[in-house]
């Protein structure tokens, strides 16, 4: 027991003193979570650029422009110079142009059968992700239609608002931080210390004293799950405290899923570490597997937003499950009930990668 104790300090104290992994594991999931509360925390992620020239000047165009300018999803622009406004749409610089041509209000005062017309121009290579700005454009003049022409519609739709929960971007950032930190510190972390071990003949020294494997093994455990504990809390916080970040679930289930998530990725790190031949490829490795992980496990974006051929894939990887159940957790208050099928995906993961590992281990 004296020297699982001993092990656990002195890998804490490893860690601690290694300022660069500190910064790196520590503090840049931070700085990032920094960056992007500022840029999206005002929960518009999608916003539309709009070059508007309004020729005609009258109160008719002038409303049509107050209009577009209360959409927040649309940031118009008013300009006098139609070429310069054409360039810079087809140089990819803007989203679209607006333009209200001379004698519109004239058009819209006319008892002739003939509608108004404003020109929306758009760069065709874009659009496809152009189709929200579109529709937003097109509902809001629309509309600004029927209230000129005091059209009063035969159907009409009603709308009721249901109670529900707002999330912004943060919400949904943040506990796939901590995912994210689990993996790296535990699966890239591992890999190269154990690997970096073995070379320097670390591990056969220890191997050639009375110290049993399953108690180094401990020790590690430990250690990394005070450190992934510490993180995560010390994330929350940053959130809770720096963004607003929503956290309605129990902090003991985040708990378990940190421990889980801790084991799982810790499995996988020593099965690479065994694989890979020296420190220099241990890392290489861990970052091959471990970088479309962050991207695929819905991280940094909804899983569901995924190709449709990539679901089965994504789906089964452990960090899907763990970002999915930390996000459930946080965000909706998610019950361990809730949580059964993330949970025993990890399980798997943990006892399958356990097994592997603890076959493949070597200690020179």
């Amino acid at each position: 027991m004296r020297a699982y104790y001993q092990l656990t300090l002195a890998q804490l104290r490893i860690y601690v003193r290694n300022r660069q992994a500190l910064i790196w594991t520590l503090l840049f999931p931070f700085f990032f979570m920094i960056i992007f509360g500022l840029m999206f925390n005002d929960g518009n992620t999608t916003t539309y650029s709009v070059n508007l020239i309004d020729y005609d000047k009258t109160q008719a165009s002038k409303e049509i422009v107050s209009i577009l300018n209360k959409q927040n999803s649309l940031k118009i622009h008013q300009k006098s110079d139609e070429d310069k406004a054409r360039k810079s749409l087809s140089d990819g610089k803007t989203d679209f142009v607006i333009l209200i041509k001379k004698g519109f209000q004239d058009q819209v005062t006319s008892k002739k059968n003939v509608p108004a017309q404003i020109q929306v121009l758009y760069n065709e290579s874009k659009m496809g992700q152009l189709q929200g700005g579109i529709a937003t454009i097109t509902a809001n003049i629309d509309g600004a239609s029927k209230q000129m022409a005091g059209y009063t519609p035969k159907v009409v739709t009603t709308l009721k608002g249901v109670e529900g929960i707002t999330l912004s971007y943060l919400d949904f950032l943040v506990p796939g931080i901590i995912a994210m930190q689990i993996m790296n510190n535990n699966m890239n972390g591992v890999a190269g210390q154990i690997a970096s071990w073995r070379e320097r003949g670390v591990l056969r020294r220890m191997q050639g004293t009375t110290l049993k494997a399953s108690t180094f093994i401990a020790a590690q455990i430990t250690a990394r799950l005070i450190l992934n504990s510490l993180q995560a809390i010390l994330t929350i916080l940053i959130g809770y405290y720096g963004f607003d970040v929503s956290i309605r679930g129990s902090f003991l289930l985040v708990v378990l899923f940190v421990v889980l998530g801790t084991l799982t990725f810790m499995s996988i790190g020593f099965i690479i570490a065994s694989l890979a031949k020296s420190p220099e490829s241990a890392g290489p490795i861990a970052g091959f597997i471990s970088f479309p992980l962050m991207f695929l496990g819905g991280v940094f974006f909804p899983v569901n937003n995924m190709p449709e051929y990539l679901q089965p894939i994504i789906k089964t990887i452990p960090i899907t499950h763990l970002s999915t159940a930390m996000r459930d957790i946080m965000n909706i208050g998610a019950t361990f009930g809730d949580l059964a099928s993330d949970f025993g995906w990890l399980c798997v993961w943990m006892i399958v990668s356990f097994l592997i590992a603890a076959k493949t281990f070597r200690w020179e």
